[in-house]
C-alpha cells in the first residue's frame, strides 16, 4: 500500500494525497521548515525562496522576465518617486526599503513617556485647529453621472452603490473645480457646455487625457468614460486583476485605452508616448499612503521642472484629484511635505507616531457622522487629566491609549489625517499651483473621504 503525506487537509477532511519526501512524512509542500532558511525573493519580494536555493531561483523565477521587459521600457526608471530621507539631498536617495512598519510605530509610541506622548496629542490638536479648520464639505453628485446613479448601466458590470456615490462626486467636485468640463447626454451622445471655457487653453480644445493612479480594476476610469467625453485613458497599477473595467472599456470605439502594469514609483510620465505633447487630468481613488505621495511628485514635480512650457513634447499636467487613504501606510521618505510637517513642529519621530493615530479613524463605528466642527473639543476630557496622569507613576502610554474612547480614537485620527494632507496641500500650493481639500463624501458612505484637488 503506498504511503501518502501525513498533512491533514481540514476542508477536505483527509490527509494530502502526495507522496512524501525520502526523509519526511510529509511531501514537499507540507514539509515542516524553519524560517531561517527561507528569505525574500530580491526581485519579488511577495514570495519566499530557500535561501540555499536562492542563486537558481533568480534565473528561473516568474517575475524575472517580466522585470527584464519593464527596465527596458522608456517610462521605467527606478525609484524617480520614490523620495528620499532628506529632501535637501534628494541625490542621495537610501538604497535600503526605510519602511517603517505599523507594529514599529506602535511600539514607538508605547515606548514614549507620558509627558511627551501628551504633549504631542496638544500639539496635534494645535496643529490642526491651525490648519485645518476649514475643510469644507462638497458632496456634489453632478447630473452627467445620473446613468451610473440611477444604475442605467450594462447590468454585466459590477456594481455598489456606495463606490459609484464615491466616483460621481470625485468627478462632480472636478467639474465645479474646473478641471472637467460639464457634459449631457442627448440620444447616447456626449455634448460639451461652454460654461468652463475661461479653464480652458486654445490647445485644450479637445477632451484631456485621463491618467488613473493605482487604478486597480479601473470602474472610476469606467465612470468617467461613460458620463464625459474622454478619449485617451492610461490606467497605472502595479498588481494584475481579474474582472477588470477593460474589457467593456475597449468596446468603446472612439477610447483609446492603455494600461501599465509598473510602480508609481518607478514611472516616468514623460516615456509614455502616448501622452507626449497631450494635456491630462491625474486622477486616484484611494490611493494608498506612500502612493499619493508618489502620484503627486510624479506629476505636479514634472510640471514644475517644465515651468508651463507646453510647445516641448513632454505631456502636460491639466488638473490632479486624489481620493487620498490608508494614512497609517505613510513612510517619511517618499512623504512629499517633510518641510511643512517640520514647520509645524513635529519631528520625523512624531510623523511616524501621526501615521500609526490615523489608523483610529476608521476603528470607530461610522454609523452616524462624527461632529468634524468639535475636532478641537473632543480630547479635552484627556487633556484635563493630564497632571494626573503625569503624577501617576505607574501609568503607560500603553495603559492610556488603551483606555481611551472610542471616539476619542477616532477623532484624533482624523486630525492626524487632516494634518497629513493638509501639508501635502502646502506642498502643492508651492509648486505654483491653484488647489483645494475637502471632504467630497460622508463618513457614513467612506471613512476615507477626503480628496485633493490640483489645477
Amino acid at each position: 500500500m503506498a504511503t501518502h503525506c501525513k498533512f491533514w487537509l481540514p476542508k477536505k477532511r483527509r490527509f494530502c494525497a502526495n507522496s512524501p519526501l525520502l526523509d519526511s512524512p510529509f511531501c514537499g509542500n507540507h514539509t515542516q521548515r524553519s524560517d531561517a532558511q527561507w528569505i525574500p525573493c530580491p526581485i519579488d519580494p511577495s514570495h519566499s525562496v530557500l535561501e540555499e536555493n536562492l542563486e537558481s531561483h533568480l534565473n528561473r523565477c516568474p517575475w524575472l522576465k517580466q522585470t527584464q521587459s519593464l527596465s527596458r521600457q522608456p517610462f521605467y526608471q527606478k525609484g524617480i518617486n520614490a523620495g528620499s530621507e532628506d529632501d535637501d539631498r534628494e541625490e542621495e536617495r537610501s538604497k535600503s526599503d526605510s519602511s517603517f512598519t505599523s507594529e514599529m510605530k506602535r511600539n514607538a509610541v508605547y515606548s514614549m513617556g507620558v509627558p511627551y506622548f501628551l504633549d504631542l496629542i496638544s500639539k496635534i490638536k494645535s496643529a490642526h485647529a491651525s490648519v485645518c479648520s476649514t475643510i469644507p464639505d462638497s458632496y456634489r453628485i453632478p447630473e452627467a453621472c445620473s446613468i451610473w446613479t440611477n444604475r442605467e448601466v450594462d447590468k454585466k458590470i459590477p456594481y455598489k452603490e456606495k463606490h459609484v456615490l464615491q466616483q460621481a462626486s470625485i468627478l462632480g467636485n472636478l467639474e465645479k473645480f474646473g478641471v472637467l468640463k460639464e457634459t449631457c447626454l442627448i440620444s447616447g451622445e456626449i455634448i460639451e457646455k461652454d460654461c468652463k471655457k475661461e479653464f480652458e487653453r486654445e490647445r485644450d480644445s479637445d477632451v484631456p487625457a485621463v491618467v488613473e493612479f493605482g487604478a486597480g480594476r479601473g470602474y472610476l476610469t469606467q465612470v468617467l468614460a461613460d458620463c464625459y467625453g474622454i478619449k485617451k485613458v492610461l490606467l497605472v497599477e502595479r498588481k494584475s486583476y481579474k474582472l477588470k473595467a477593460d474589457r467593456s472599456l475597449r468596446q468603446k470605439e472612439s477610447l483609446v485605452l492603455e494600461r501599465l502594469r509598473i510602480d508609481i514609483e518607478d514611472l516616468d510620465l514623460n516615456g509614455v508616448e502616448s501622452l507626449k505633447g497631450v494635456g491630462y487630468i491625474a486622477i486616484g481613488k484611494h490611493l494608498c499612503g506612500p502612493a499619493t505621495d508618489m502620484t503627486l511628485r510624479c506629476c505636479i514635480r514634472q510640471h514644475s521642472k517644465d515651468n508651463g512650457a507646453f510647445e516641448s513634447q513632454a505631456s502636460y499636467l491639466r488638473g490632479v484629484a486624489i481620493a487620498t487613504c490608508c494614512h497609517h501606510l505613510c513612510q517619511w521618505k517618499s512623504y512629499i511635505s517633510k518641510k511643512y510637517i517640520s514647520d509645524m513642529g513635529f519631528t520625523k519621530d512624531d510623523f511616524h507616531a501621526i501615521t500609526w493615530f490615523t489608523s483610529w479613524a476608521v476603528d470607530a463605528d461610522h454609523g452616524s457622522d462624527i461632529p468634524v466642527v468639535d475636532f478641537s473639543t473632543q480630547l479635552e476630557i484627556m487633556t484635563e487629566k493630564k497632571e494626573f496622569l503625569l503624577d501617576s507613576e505607574s501609568r503607560k502610554v500603553e495603559d492610556i491609549v488603551k483606555n481611551m474612547q472610542a471616539i476619542d480614537r477616532a477623532v484624533l485620527g482624523y486630525m492626524c489625517k487632516d494634518i497629513i494632507d493638509a501639508a501635502r496641500l502646502m506642498w502643492v500650493k508651492e509648486q505654483g499651483l491653484k488647489c483645494e481639500l475637502v471632504t467630497y463624501v460622508p463618513i457614513t458612505i467612506s471613512p476615507e473621504n477626503r480628496i485633493l484637488m490640483a489645477k
